[in-house]
Order: structure tokens, then sequence, then C-alpha cells
């Protein structure tokens, strides 16, 4: 894929989703599937069934490294749907690449806005009681500290996923 499309590509969906995201805390399926589509197609067009095949893998990638985050509500479907977006943009490479760099960045927001709202302490807390319960009962979600029944500012994830794929885009890891 040329790269000027590429980049054209990435920064929409990075853009959209995060603007979606800080709005309504959800990032759209239209986006995400659109996106996958058109990342599958422009692959597809550049390279035949080779292209088609990097797309795919990528995609494919972005679902299986958020999945677990996922499986124990940790995170929502659509954060986990855009990285597969932009795995079907940037190839298996560039979702890897995406999943370490948006993890690093995530870290470091939720760091910043845990220390901001007073949330650091129990933030931690929690940690250690997710660490401990999956040691001793297994992983699994544990309630209180769901995505869906915590009580902490909650970080719209769309963002450091599409800072985490710029970077990958920037520094030429795809």
């Amino acid at each position: 894929m040329h790269p000027i499309v590429q980049w054209s590509a990435v920064a929409a969906l990075a853009v959209a989703a995060s603007r979606a995201d800080l709005r309504t805390r959800r990032v759209p399926n239209v986006l995400t599937f659109g996106a996958a589509s058109a990342g599958l197609l422009l692959w597809t067009f550049a390279g035949g069934f080779s292209g088609l095949a990097h797309s795919a893998l990528g995609w494919l990638l972005g679902l299986a490294l958020f999945f677990p985050l996922f499986a124990v509500a940790g995170m929502g479907a659509g954060d986990l749907k855009l990285l597969a977006a932009f795995g079907a943009l940037l190839g298996p490479t560039g979702a890897l690449s995406t999943a370490l760099i948006s993890a690093i960045v995530g870290g470091l927001m939720a760091f910043v806005i845990g220390a901001a709202t007073g949330y650091l302490g129990d933030a931690f807390r929690n940690l250690g009681v997710i660490l401990t319960t999956w040691r001793i009962a297994g992983i699994s979600p544990i309630p209180g500290i769901t995505l869906q029944d915590a009580r902490g500012p909650r970080l719209a994830y769309a963002l450091p996923i599409a800072s985490g794929a710029i970077i990958t885009l920037w520094l030429g890891y795809v």
C-alpha cells in the first residue's frame, strides 16, 4: 500500500475513533468494521492475495492481542475492534507494535489521570486484588473491578490505541 494512502487511512481512523470515544465512551462499529474493510480492500488492491493475507493477519492479530483484556471485562469491545482495524491497515507487525505502544501510552495516561483525580492509590490496590485473585482462583472477571462496575475514572482507550498506530507509522514499524 502506498505510504500516503496508509497514513491518510490511519490518521482518519485515529481522529474519528478518538473523537467518538471522548464524546460517547464508545467506538462505533461503523468506524472499526469500515476501517478494517478498507484495509483489507486497500491491501488486496496493492498486493493481490498476499496483500489480502497480510491485512487479514494484521486484523486477526489485533483481535488476539487485546482479547484477553476484553475477556476479563477490562476493555470494551470497541477498543478491541479498533486495534483489529489498525491491524488491517498496518499488517501484523504494525498490529503488534501498535498494541505494545498503546499499552505504554495507556499506562502513562492512566497514571496521570489516576494521580490527577486522587484515584491512584485505589488503582494500585485494585491491581493487587486482581493479581492475587488470579493467582489463587484463576483468571476471570472480578466483580467491582470490571469495566462495567468500576468506580474510578475511565480512560477513553481509543486515544492510546490511536497514538500507538501513529507512532508505529512514524517509527516505520510496519
